[in-house]
Order: C-alpha cells, then sequence, then structure tokens
C-alpha cells in the first residue's frame, strides 16, 4: 500500500495551542474541499510505502509530536490504518491536523491518535459551503482524544456564522479551546473584528484564543 505525500520535514507548529513546539510533518497531499484562504496547495507528491514513510521520519529525533497534516490526511485513511499502529508501538505522540468533516474516517482511526487539531471551515470565510452537521459529528467523536478547535477570520466572516460555531461548541464541550486565526496580518479592521468575536465568545463562556501563524513570522516551513 502506498499513499501521496507531498513532504516530510521537522518544523515549529505555527498554529494553535501548540504553536512553537518542534515537530515532524508528515504532510498528506491533496483535500476534499478548496477553501479561499488556502496555503497549503502542493502541486507534486510522491507516492511512498508505509516503509518509506517510518524511514524518512526516523531521520529525526528530539520532537515534540507527529503532525499528521495536508491537504487532508483523513482522505487516504487506508494508508493511516496501518502507518498509526507502527507510529504509536514506537512511542510517538500523534498529531492530527484535519479540516473536520471527515467524521467516518475519523472514527476510524481516533483510538490510534493523541491531539486533534480540528477546524471549523466557516462558510463565509472559507467560500466552500456548509459543513455544520459534518462539524458537530466530528467534533463529537473528537472529543474523546485531547482537542481543539480553530476558525480563520477573514473581512468576509459573517458573526452568524461564528455564532452557529459557538453553539456547537458549547451544546458539546464548552470548555475547549477555540483559537482564531487571522487570515491576514493584524491590523486595521480585522484586528477589532477578531477581538469583538474573542469577546463573543468568552461571553458564551468558551476559552477563545486570537493567534496568528508563528511560522511565517519566523520565516519558516
Amino acid at each position: 500500500m502506498k499513499a501521496r505525500i507531498s513532504e516530510i520535514f521537522k518544523s515549529i507548529q505555527g498554529e494553535g495551542v501548540y504553536q512553537g513546539k518542534e515537530q515532524v510533518f508528515v504532510r498528506f497531499f491533496g483535500c476534499n474541499l478548496n477553501c479561499l484562504f488556502c496555503d497549503t496547495k502542493p502541486e507534486r507528491y510522491e507516492e511512498k510505502t508505509i516503509e518509506e514513510v517510518i524511514k524518512d521520519i526516523s531521520a529525526y529525533t528530539d520532537y515534540h509530536s507527529l503532525s499528521i497534516t495536508g491537504g487532508e490526511p483523513l482522505l487516504q485513511i487506508d494508508f493511516l490504518k496501518q502507518l498509526l499502529p507502527r507510529l504509536r508501538a514506537s512511542g510517538r505522540r500523534i498529531y492530527l491536523e484535519t479540516n473536520g468533516t471527515l467524521y467516518r474516517q475519523l472514527e476510524q482511526v481516533v483510538g490510534l491518535v493523541d491531539i486533534i487539531a480540528m477546524d471549523f471551515k466557516l462558510p463565509s470565510s472559507t467560500g466552500t459551503g456548509e459543513f455544520w452537521v459534518e462539524h458537530k459529528a466530528f467534533f463529537e467523536i473528537a472529543l474523546r482524544k485531547e482537542v481543539f478547535v480553530k476558525a480563520v477570520i477573514g473581512c468576509e466572516t459573517q458573526v452568524a456564522d461564528v455564532t452557529k460555531m459557538l453553539k456547537i461548541i458549547n451544546e458539546l464541550a464548552s470548555d475547549t479551546c477555540l483559537v482564531l486565526q487571522s487570515q491576514y496580518p493584524f491590523e486595521g479592521m480585522l484586528q477589532l473584528k477578531l477581538n469583538a468575536i474573542q469577546a463573543l465568545a468568552q461571553e458564551s463562556g468558551i476559552n477563545a484564543r486570537v493567534l496568528g501563524q508563528l511560522h511565517k513570522v519566523l520565516g519558516v516551513r
């Protein structure tokens, strides 16, 4: 069995609550969405076997966790079902980065990961349509493990979408950390919008943080 792998490399996590932690990134090629703000659309990939992926990972030492990322890694679920047990058996901590829509696939591997970084794809931010049903089902499964959720906020983001997201979080796990990530650099009206959305989330009892993309600030991968 082979998977389409865009790259395997070591760097720091630039987003979310583990920002700054060293990770080895295994970037899977392909995604089921086409978000307007997407900045990870690799054009090339290699087909790699499980043994080849494990060998590439073994070139790195001294890191916090393995980031299984994309694209959308859960699209290649059959490969993950064979890869993840091998990685966990070697003592590696698994950090899954996902767009939070493929809940049936998550169900098959949730017991094989340690941390889930789940996106909420707000329709007004992404231009891809609504995924409220999928996000709710995904989040409910993800709560079996350590999980935080993330939403990209841009000038086009509508408060109505944010309110729907907050409702889902509050219904299932209000203590979950919500990361609000700026689509553009922190400045002007967007900064004010982020602050207002953070206040709205906190008023509803949700721990919301406004964070940028550290890897871009530092100029690393």
